[in-house]
């Protein structure tokens, strides 16, 4: 008796520990190509495919959770997930309230989009809100009108109600094409420390093993495989 008990506690020990490596993914859904739901509904991109293979790697089971970008974070202080991958700029400000892994995609510019070359970027300007572009349209002098997507900020520019849009060069690259009428203006401008996984502060170990693995695929060169397979071959690697 006394040995079946303690195979069963030995059982019940190692389900937790299963149980305690499925790691929810939580991403906006929304910003491709770092991150978007396909044809079929489900989370792809960039950061799907990076993640995926961080946690193979690391011998974690994951599962992808969305949320809306405005609240990404406290819901992660909430424990509805435990990693953030959303194309996230690691920056002072946030890292006071959550850990960030090293950067998994470089130091990216941002740029302005208007459909006059002549666009007033002092003007009325659309941002994402919660992102370091709209914190800096707010301090630029310009009037900053913040929309809950990027798909909404380029929106606003194309029915007149911003001047010009600002955010990340990369994924606003996808709607600068002639048939939107979009057209890069101004000087791109550099912020923020790279795109890194946020995750609560308390996690540090888990912090590690992501860590480790980015840091490998760095070495190997399959990090910046990536990064070309979703972004081109014009964009910068490590």
């Amino acid at each position: 008796m006394k040995k079946l008990i303690l195979t069963a506690a030995a059982l019940a020990l190692s389900a937790g520990l299963a149980s305690a490596q499925t790691v929810r993914m939580g991403t906006e859904g929304a910003y491709p190509p770092y991150n978007f739901i396909n044809d079929k509904g489900e989370v792809d991109g960039f950061e799907r495919e990076l993640g995926d293979t961080l946690c193979a790697k690391a011998e974690l089971k994951c599962t992808w959770v969305t949320n809306e970008w405005d609240s990404i974070i406290p819901n992660l202080l909430s424990g509805n997930y435990d990693t953030i991958m959303a194309g996230m700029s690691i920056t002072d400000e946030r890292k006071e309230v959550i850990d960030f892994t090293e950067a998994y995609y470089p130091p990216a510019p941002s740029a302005y989009a208007a459909l006059k070359p002549d666009a007033d970027m002092k003007g009325i300007v659309a941002a994402q809100v919660g992102t370091i572009q709209a914190d800096f349209v707010a301090k630029s002098g310009a009037t900053l009108l913040e929309f809950p997507t990027l798909d909404d900020t380029v929106a606003a520019v194309k029915n007149g109600e911003a001047d010009a849009v600002f955010a990340d060069k990369d994924p606003l690259a996808a709607f600068v094409t002639a048939e939107s009428g979009l057209q890069w203006v101004g000087e791109d401008v550099a912020l923020g420390g790279g795109v890194g996984m946020g995750l609560r502060k308390s996690d540090a170990e888990l912090k590690g093993k992501f860590d480790a693995v980015i840091a490998e695929m760095k070495a190997d060169g399959s990090l910046n495989a990536l990064i070309t397979k979703w972004f081109g071959p014009d964009v910068k690697g490590f």
